[in-house]
């Protein structure tokens, strides 16, 4: 698990260890030596972009998903593997999925609570989640990416991307390790689903 001063680690850890995942928590790209990385994520894309390339995590991360490797963003974890966001111009995501992030047109904003998830019938990770089912949201913006990687949704004020599977790239716009069973089956599934 990439530690870059903006994700909540021990709630994300807690929920890997709760089922059966080994954690590990990496401040360097040298120390990257296992067989997933996650990226979770809580705070601004600006500062998580910054951080990410101060610590040279940005190129570490592209190479690994470009080997194939698996990849699990979480919130802002997912939206740094966009290609920019609307809430820090500025700055350049990793752009691993292509898209962009958006902000939420709600009349209430930040987006806080439980939500429903609308899940794709191709869906392979989030398939652990039958289709209406509730998972835990946070967040202000969320991601507007290719359609083809789109697997979940998810409606507040309008309706928007809350999960994207691209080959060895999972990400979701809600908190698993807050989502209680779906999000325990979500990170299951996730783990069971690798090579």
């Amino acid at each position: 698990m990439i530690d870059y001063d903006l994700g909540n680690l021990p709630s994300v850890t807690k929920a890997l260890e709760r089922i059966g995942v080994d954690a590990t928590i990496v401040t360097t790209p040298d120390e990257l030596d296992a067989d997933v990385v996650v990226v979770p994520g809580v705070g601004h894309f600006g500062t998580g972009a910054r951080n990410l390339r101060d610590r040279g995590f940005d190129t570490a991360i592209k190479e690994w998903a470009a080997a194939g490797r698996p990849l699990l963003g979480i919130c802002v974890g997912l939206q740094l593997f966009m290609e920019s966001s609307e809430e820090d111009p500025d700055e350049r995501g990793l752009s691993i999925v292509p898209g962009h992030v958006r902000m939420l047109s709600a009349p209430k904003v930040p987006h806080m609570g439980w939500n429903t998830l609308d899940v794709s019938p191709g869906a392979r990770v989030l398939s652990a989640v039958d289709d209406g089912e509730m998972a835990y949201f946070v967040h202000s913006y969320y991601v507007d990416p290719d359609p083809s990687v789109v697997v979940a949704t998810t409606t507040y004020g309008e309706t928007f991307c809350s999960g994207v599977e691209q080959d060895n790239v999972v990400g979701v716009q809600f908190h698993p390790e807050k989502s209680a069973d779906v999000g325990r089956r979500v990170l299951e599934r996730f783990f069971a689903s690798l090579p």
